[in-house]
């Protein structure tokens, strides 16, 4: 049986990285944009994936970057994944096909339209979020999932998503799930007992989550 994977994003910190892993989480995101809340540095980041178990995906999440900021980032083979979360291009993901390691788009929904405009990027999948005028995520508001439809492809659903909504979003049939502020205190800072309240809701759904 396939379960919907669960990202757990803006790690900044060892024990919420060991939290959300012993939990259950898929993959883990660590935020390499200077001007979000959730801002970690690199190396503190290789620091924590280090102590995490090898069956937890990681992820580099970027906005805007240069091509030689991915590429070093992939080529020091510490991330499973690059999430592009930006205004980047289908042709600059194109141009990322070469390096060794798998691509998330993010796009940010108002309408259908950029529900259709997700399906024109060349990546291993894309992560649909909420449009917020000036903001590139992170703001914990959700968009009308009923847009998506049948997800035609890998989707990652994002926006707004805790304990309190999960049921709703695990219902939209996507690849995945994207958590951040909706187990938070603060920004950057996890709450244990959101997570688990997260995990518990998700096993009970499952009828008990296993990694595969």
């Amino acid at each position: 049986m396939i379960f919907t994977k669960i990202k757990i994003c803006g790690i900044t910190n060892l024990d919420d990285a060991v939290t959300a892993a012993e939990l259950g989480a898929d993959l883990l995101g660590f935020i390499f944009y200077p001007k979000s809340p959730r801002y970690i540095d690199p190396q503190k980041a290789r620091d924590i994936i280090a102590k995490i178990p090898t069956f937890v995906d990681t992820v580099a999440v970027f906005v805007n970057p240069t091509l030689q900021q991915v590429q070093e980032t992939a080529q020091q083979g510490w991330f499973n994944w690059i999430q592009l979360h930006g205004d980047e291009t289908p042709d600059f993901c194109r141009s990322l096909h070469w390096l060794n390691i798998k691509l998330i788009k993010a796009v940010r929904v108002k309408d259908r339209s950029d529900i259709d405009k997700s399906l024109t990027y060349p990546t291993d999948a894309v992560l649909l979020d909420t449009y917020t005028d000036g903001l590139y995520g992170g703001t914990g508001q959700t968009f009308d999932w009923s847009l998506i439809g049948y997800p035609p492809r890998r989707i990652f659903l994002s926006g707004g998503i805790g304990p309190h909504n999960i049921r709703q979003a695990l219902e939209v049939g996507t690849y995945g799930i994207d958590v951040n502020s909706g187990v938070e205190t603060a920004p950057g800072k996890k709450d244990p007992a959101k997570l688990k309240q997260l995990f518990d809701s998700i096993s009970r759904i499952h009828g008990g989550k296993v990694h595969i």
